[in-house]
């Protein structure tokens, strides 16, 4: 293999291009709207849970794009359109900064715990209305060793990062996305809302065959710069990505089955009357 050079020092703009994110996230419109020519994209899934907080505040704490369109779906995949399209966006302002020596599983729930609690309290009580539903995620990658591959912070360590994956295992490494979703509570129980958590595993196996020149190449793009392991497989990073077992959109940032799954639970479940025997 041969040797690459790399700057000794990150880039100057070598930063998180989603800080430039929208303040009101609000997405764009479908493709195939009324008044372009086109297909016309599916509708919404006509669903209750999606249908008690249509038009109701809808936070995601998360400055991600990708987490916003996989939401609102402005890419069409393979869960079909939730359209969560007027969410606001509330990224937490709590450090992320827990211990890599915790399984990459626990890391990524307790990080999206502490996203998705923090960001409910500083919004219970906001203009105009409490939310309907705060959701909040994170993703990591990890090697078959169990390190906790984040953001690259640089380019030389970008290029390791990529390299790392390729050549260790096989190519195999491991996606874990945690999602957490949380809603008031109607009635005034102790804690006055529902919380349901869910952590996903998918198996990716990195292309064995690509170059150092092709990884150098693709880190200089920087499409993976502000990407859990560095790379981006729902754009030009597919190149680098051989075959996964598991969930395309976990690997994307957000499992869409179970982040469905979850709002059901805590938007209808919690606040069905539950039935009570007659007392003789």
């Amino acid at each position: 293999m041969s040797d690459i050079k790399t700057p000794l020092e990150p880039p100057p703009a070598y930063e998180d291009d989603h800080k430039h994110t929208a303040a009101n996230g609000s997405a764009a419109p479908a493709q195939g709207a009324t008044g372009a020519r086109g297909p016309r994209a599916p509708l919404p899934l006509n669903l209750p849970a999606l249908n008690m907080i249509k038009g109701k505040r809808i936070i995601l704490a998360s400055a991600s794009p990708r987490r916003r369109q996989l939401l609102a779906q402005q890419t069409i995949i393979q869960h079909g359109w939730i359209g969560l399209t007027n969410l606001e966006i509330h990224p937490s302002p709590l450090p992320e900064d827990l211990s890599h020596a915790l399984p990459p599983f626990q890391y990524v729930l307790q990080t999206a715990q502490q996203k998705a609690t923090s960001v409910y309290a500083a919004t219970i009580d906001s203009p105009p209305e409490e939310p309907a539903l705060v959701i909040a995620a994170d993703t990591v990658i990890s090697t078959h060793l169990g390190e906790i591959l984040e953001k690259p912070r640089s380019e030389r360590e970008h290029v390791e990062m990529l390299k790392k994956l390729r050549d260790e295992s096989g190519g195999w490494h491991k996606v874990y996305t945690a999602v957490v979703c949380m809603a008031p509570l109607d009635t005034p129980i102790d804690p006055g809302y529902a919380m349901e958590t869910h952590v996903e595993e998918t198996a990716v196996k990195f292309d064995q065959s690509v170059t150092d020149d092709l990884i150098l190449s693709y880190v200089r793009t920087r499409e993976g710069a502000d990407k859990a392991g560095g790379y981006g497989i729902q754009g030009l990073g597919t190149i680098l990505i051989e075959k996964i077992d598991g969930t395309f959109d976990n690997v994307v940032g957000l499992p869409l089955r179970a982040t469905l799954q979850m709002i059901e639970k805590v938007v209808i479940e919690p606040n069905v009357p539950q039935e009570v025997d007659n007392v003789l």
